[in-house]
């Protein structure tokens, strides 16, 4: 007879009884044995998860290094600080306080430069402010006598931490200090309160501020010097990469829709990828207020000025987001249960790629010129195409009303027997879906010309280089003129008919 071993190794073992059936000898398991496999499936899945979360730690690292490099900054700031319990005379030199080097370094440690240096002038100054106001109140209370000394300083601590904690509630000065103000509140109360039992008060203040200027300066120069990463910089790129999303999507949902045939295309993988392009542009906005917030406090770097306008971005991101809806509701028809009829579809297919194609053309450039920040020379060319492109998409859906109201003069017998065919073959419901999308492009191009003035007001106050590409704005005439040359064509022919 096997033993449990053999079975557990996967050996199968079966008996054969009276009747002639067969049937497998299961050995009985001890409770060790069963308290051992269990404890061995914990292990197992407790270490396939932790190789799990090594692999996708692995490859967030892969794809965005720039998080490893900020771990290893925070590393050296804090190997650097701690040279101070480690070295006898900095140690001497700022006390038993040391340690609030080492916080200081943990707290205010951010992966950008704007945000760093935000969190290390807040911290300052709320630490100097706060230490001054509580040397200055605990003078004044140690002058009034012990009866009165505690009720100075706790009405003072009530007063100016209810006053801290008021202006971080305002809007204007939240978005600026709030981070100093409730390192005041921290400190005031600290030196406040401590004060009473503590002689040295005036000692334990200089030391705070030390040691919190010490850590603040490390930070400062860690950030700055090691590969810096600059939110102004992030901010300017992610702007860029909205815009080409944009394009991408308006581009690919038209596309989707259209073919050049005019007939409706299956499915795409790319057009599919495309189309998400939008959402990005939609969730982007808390992204972009905290970038331009801390890219108000970095200095001058790269092409970017210190009183750079970052405010003047979100505006930009605005203006994307108001596109980013159309698209949305444009993308929605492709998904729509109702759809147009071919011969609709074939009528409308090339003035709508048109606009399309023309409104993709100018949030490329204008994403090329908040890219290269010089002032386009081919801007008001391309926008003079979607403006045509309008005009032609707006002659196409004026003429769709032959297909329910056919002309019932005598002289156009041909023109309204062939709109009673086409009324009779081509339902309401199937002409609005494709009205509607036409409609919702109509719209994207008035929010393009918007998009395309906050750019032009960008580059004023950035003071954008001019572009002198004369090669590129010609080839833009020559393009632009064939187009309206075969529309003129395209018209005479028709009124020759």
């Amino acid at each position: 007879m096997a033993s449990g071993k053999d079975v557990i190794e996967g050996v199968e073992w079966r008996i054969r009884v009276a009747d002639g059936s067969s049937e497998v000898l299961v050995p009985a398991t001890g409770l060790v044995r069963k308290a051992w496999l269990g404890m061995k499936g914990l292990i197992s899945g407790f270490a396939l998860k932790v190789w799990m979360f090594l692999k996708r730690a692995w490859d967030m690292g892969v794809n965005d290094p720039r998080k490893v490099i900020h771990c290893i900054k925070v590393g050296l700031a804090l190997t650097i600080v701690s040279l101070f319990y480690f070295m006898r005379p900095l140690y001497d030199g700022v006390g038993g306080n040391a340690m609030w080097a080492v916080m200081t370094v943990v707290v205010v440690f951010e992966p950008t430069v704007g945000a760093t240096l935000y969190k290390c002038l807040n911290r300052v100054c709320g630490t100097f402010l706060a230490g001054f106001l509580a040397v200055g109140i605990h003078w004044v209370a140690s002058r009034s006598g012990e009866t009165f000394e505690p009720l100075v300083v706790g009405a003072s601590v009530f007063l100016l931490a209810s006053a801290a904690t008021f202006s971080r509630l305002i809007p204007s000065a939240n978005s600026l200090f709030d981070y100093g103000a409730m390192i005041f509140i921290l400190t005031f109360s600290l030196v406040a309160v401590s004060g009473y039992r503590v002689d040295k008060l005036f000692d334990l203040a200089h030391q705070r501020i030390s040691t919190i200027i010490i850590g603040t300066s490390l930070c400062i120069l860690v950030i700055m010097l090691v590969c810096p990463i600059w939110s102004g910089r992030e901010l300017h790129s992610l702007i860029v990469r909205n815009m080409d999303k944009l394009s991408d999507s308006l581009d690919g949902c038209v596309t989707q829709y259209f073919n050049h045939s005019g007939e409706c295309t299956n499915s795409n993988g790319e057009a599919n990828k495309k189309l998400g392009g939008y959402k990005c542009v939609l969730s982007s906005k808390a992204t972009e207020e905290s970038m331009a917030k801390f890219a108000r406090w970095e200095p001058a770097h790269g092409r970017f000025n210190f009183r750079h306008p970052w405010k003047q971005y979100l505006k930009l991101g605005a203006s994307m987001r108001s596109c980013a809806y159309c698209i949305e509701a444009l993308s929605s028809c492709i998904n729509s249960e109702n759809q147009a009829a071919e011969s609709i579809k074939k009528h409308l297919s090339t003035s709508c790629l048109k606009v399309s194609s023309s409104s993709s053309s100018a949030l490329k450039e204008l994403a090329e010129t908040v890219r290269t920040m010089k002032k386009s020379s081919t801007i008001d060319l391309l926008v003079g195409e979607m403006n045509s492109g309008v005009q032609q998409l707006q002659n196409d859906l004026k003429s769709l009303s032959c297909f329910l109201n056919p002309s019932t003069t005598p002289e156009n017998k041909q023109l309204e027997t062939a709109c009673m065919e086409a009324t009779a073959t081509v339902p309401l419901m199937e002409i609005i879906p494709v009205v509607t999308l036409a409609s919702i492009l109509i719209e994207i191009t008035v929010r393009i010309e918007g998009l395309v003035d906050a750019v032009d007001e960008l580059a004023k106050l950035a003071e954008f280089a001019i572009n002198d590409d004369k090669s590129k704005q010609r080839k833009m005439k020559d393009e632009i003129v064939s187009d309206e040359e075969k529309n003129e064509g395209t018209m005479k022919a028709l009124q020759r008919v």
